[in-house]
């Protein structure tokens, strides 16, 4: 294929992302407003699920692909993508996009909102590191954030049940209105997805023309990549001040790539889903930390500070760099 064509459609992901995150964002809203429900929960279910997709459609993928492989090395290293997708795409979420969120935006939380969605997620990270520290996510391991996620999915029912306002106070319900919002919104996740895989299929070919050595593109195009969805909706809910929706969504997307999607990639992989050592070296421990360096503060305070985007975006810089500086010693 021609570089052209490539940086052609590459512009075209772009678009459909930026164009994709603002219908997005628009009706998530308006969902939330009209059926009383917080944003917040909104954003992490229904947006977390949608911007999840391609992490998802990734993650499973390779594992069929390293399953029809059979026991060799190839397989394995489809495996490890996988994995390292999911928990690299989590990284990614909370020390890019989330950091990015809590620098721009004053995010003041509930203890009683936040607290079992954060627990969730610290409970997720670490089950999947400990889970894989034989080398493979052990099926125990699997079983717990299946567990993990359905009390996630309880949660939010519950949440959305207790916390749904009056309906005096929502806005009047339009028909025609509410229609057009769902299908923008469904049209919305749909240029989220496309996009983003216009974005890492042809932005990893302009990347090699430019001589970027394999080890960045294996750290940015894939983990990044996949997160973009949740980047342009961040993005999109900083512009239009809608902090709750953002930071529901990123929470939200972090539990469902572990509770979900890795569950979901081992059973499709026959119980096969290794990591390789650099998983288990830099992948596992940066995301643990942090993980705990965005949960663990806010809990407390019930507000996410300003420092903690700083730290959170310098720690994810020292996981790129160590990533990069360890692949190309290996190279």
């Amino acid at each position: 294929m021609s570089i052209w064509l490539h940086f052609f459609l590459f512009a075209v992901g772009i678009v459909l992302i930026v164009k994709g995150g603002d219908f997005f964002v628009d009706s998530a809203s308006y969902i939330a407003e009209i059926s009383g429900i917080p944003k917040f929960i909104v954003g992490a279910t229904i947006v977390s699920l949608a911007t999840t997709m391609p992490e998802m459609l990734v993650s499973v993928m390779a594992s069929i692909q390293g399953a029809a492989l059979g026991d060799t090395p190839e397989a394995a290293g489809k495996y490890s993508m996988a994995v390292g997708n999911a928990v690299g795409s989590v990284t990614a979420n909370t020390g890019l996009i989330l950091s990015l969120a809590v620098l721009f935006m004053t995010i003041a939380v509930t203890r009683k909102k936040y607290l079992v969605k954060c627990l969730l997620l610290i409970a997720a990270v670490t089950t999947v590191w400990l889970g894989c520290l034989s080398g493979k996510l052990s099926v125990i391991a699997s079983i717990i954030l299946l567990i993990v996620f359905a009390i996630f999915v309880a949660e939010n029912i519950k949440s959305a049940k207790d916390e749904i306002t009056d309906s005096s106070d929502r806005p009047k319900f339009v028909k025609k209105e509410f229609i057009v919002k769902i299908v923008l919104f469904l049209v919305g996740a749909v240029m989220l997805v496309i996009g983003s895989d216009l974005l890492v299929d042809h932005g990893t070919p302009i990347a090699q023309f430019f001589h970027v050595p394999d080890g960045i593109i294996a750290v940015t195009m894939i983990a990044i990549g996949t997160s973009l969805p949740e980047l342009v909706t961040t993005v999109t809910a900083i512009i239009k001040k809608q902090s709750s929706l953002s930071a529901g969504n990123i929470i939200g997307a972090n539990i469902i790539d572990l509770t979900l999607i890795l569950p979901l990639s081992s059973l499709v992989s026959g119980g096969r889903l290794t990591i390789d050592s650099q998983g288990l070296t830099y992948d596992m421990p940066a995301c643990f930390v942090i993980t705990l360096i965005a949960m663990l503060p806010t809990i407390i305070s019930e507000k996410f500070r300003k420092w903690q985007g700083v730290v959170m975006l310098l720690a994810y810089a020292a996981y790129i760099g160590m990533t990069v500086a360890a692949g190309a010693g290996k190279a």
